[in-house]
């Protein structure tokens, strides 16, 4: 099994080029098979997640060319499969957006119950309630999802809970539903905005997204497109983390800064100096970091998945810190990891009472999911001695070549897959 052996202790420094949103990928990707003529995606993240999305994609007909890295060309005009069940979509928590999209295009649609990381209940119950309320029937039977409807009609859905996924499902389906539709207590994220406007391209009628009220007027049929995914800022606000932690400068570009206000407001509360420009944020930390309290929230507020990142670095900061999970239950699993490096964090439901120790020392930990997994290699870039990161399976689910792109800002990072590989990079580093 791949792991990551990490030689701690040096400044991150230098440039580092951000790639496309995981998020929004996963849901532009799934929505592309709604054209009957050819949609090309551009800046497409190449990470375990997406590829395994086009290999779900590619199981229904569909025709699939990766004309680059980060570039694809789909045509959906000969889909034969409206039921998805392979292994590798089994893996993957955006499963379900295909059925919205099948569900849109078709009235009809199968998808195996979605995997993805253990880091708490991710109920389908909204995305359930807004196709019901399209007029689909919605059934869960061996393991599988299966909706269908005579016809969709436009409706007026009242969201229970800020859902990002049950926002883009409902989107998929009623931008090809009869009439008008109205999804109150919509998500704000930036993908669910570049996901409207990735729709809105293919000739849908979306307006709203970016407010808790999303309008959508059902349309025929959508026509091809081309079109650039933005950038990732769960990745950009990793490596901003990163920056404070170990002390270093790292300009972080290709980024929107305005997606990453409330990442760069919590990094000025701890002492880091922040320069924007137009898409680029610098963080410099010259300084040990000061404590500070964060609860996550739905966009605009502090991301849940920069959570694990946020709390390695005020592990290290002076004082004590409160950090509040206010949106995923199993969140803080990490923490138990995180301590076997020396941090005193205590967790008491959905709070972590963290404080700060001068240093952590390196240590063997696994990923347990992938934020945490990026955090705990932040954690071992700070330590003191090796560090061995195991389980790299779910960091590599949503970062695209994180060990070459870290190596390049200075850090002494390996990807290795056997104990002598370990033995040859303590060598080569001692």
């Amino acid at each position: 099994m791949e792991k990551y052996v990490i030689k701690g202790g040096v400044p991150l420094v230098g440039e580092v080029e951000i790639g496309g949103a995981k998020n929004a990928a996963l849901a532009i990707l799934a929505a592309a098979i709604m054209s009957d003529e050819t949609v090309y995606i551009d800046n497409m993240p190449d990470e375990a997640d997406t590829n395994a999305m086009l290999q779900a994609i590619s199981s229904t007909g569909a025709f699939v060319d990766r004309t680059g890295r980060h570039s694809v060309k789909i045509n959906a005009s000969q889909i034969h499969d409206y039921t998805i069940e392979n292994d590798y979509i089994k893996k993957i928590r955006a499963s379900y957006y295909l059925l919205g999209a099948l569900l849109g295009k078709y009235k009809k649609a199968g998808v195996v119950l979605p995997g993805g990381c253990n880091i708490g209940l991710r109920p389908i119950d909204q995305h359930i309630k807004g196709f019901t309320a399209l007029g689909a029937s919605v059934n869960i039977e061996h393991g599988i999802i299966d909706a269908r409807a005579d016809k969709l009609v436009g409706s007026h859905i009242y969201l229970d809970v800020v859902s990002v996924g049950a926002t883009i499902n409902i989107m998929m389906a009623a931008a090809m539903a009869e009439g008008k539709t109205i999804i109150e207590n919509a998500a704000k994220e930036p993908h669910v905005v570049d996901f409207a406007n990735f729709l809105n391209s293919m000739g849908a009628n979306i307006k709203g997204a970016g407010t808790d009220v999303i309008r959508i007027k059902g349309v025929e049929k959508f026509h091809g497109t081309e079109y650039t995914i933005i950038p990732d800022q769960i990745e950009a606000g990793t490596f901003m983390l990163a920056a404070a932690a170990t002390k270093g400068d790292i300009t972080v570009k290709n980024v929107i800064p305005k997606h990453l206000e409330s990442i760069s407001a919590k990094l000025i509360e701890m002492g880091c100096q922040i320069q924007e420009s137009d898409d680029a944020v610098r963080v410099v930390a010259t300084r040990r970091l000061q404590n500070t309290h964060v609860k996550t929230l739905p966009y605009p507020g502090y991301p849940t998945d920069m959570q694990p990142q946020i709390t390695v670095a005020l592990g290290l900061a002076s004082g004590i810190s409160i950090v509040t999970e206010s949106i995923f239950e199993n969140r803080f699993k990490y923490v138990d990891e995180l301590t076997r490096m020396g941090a005193s964090i205590k967790v008491e439901g959905s709070t972590a009472i963290i404080e700060g120790v001068d240093k952590y020392t390196g240590a063997v930990v696994s990923a347990p999911d992938l934020r945490a997994g990026a955090a705990l290699v932040i954690a071992a870039l700070t330590a003191e001695g090796y560090s061995t990161i195991e389980d790299i399976k779910y960091i590599e689910r949503g970062y695209e070549d994180l060990d070459v792109k870290l190596r390049e800002l200075g850090a002494h990072i390996e990807k290795v897959d056997s104990d002598r590989d370990i033995q040859k990079f303590k060598l080569k580093n001692a």
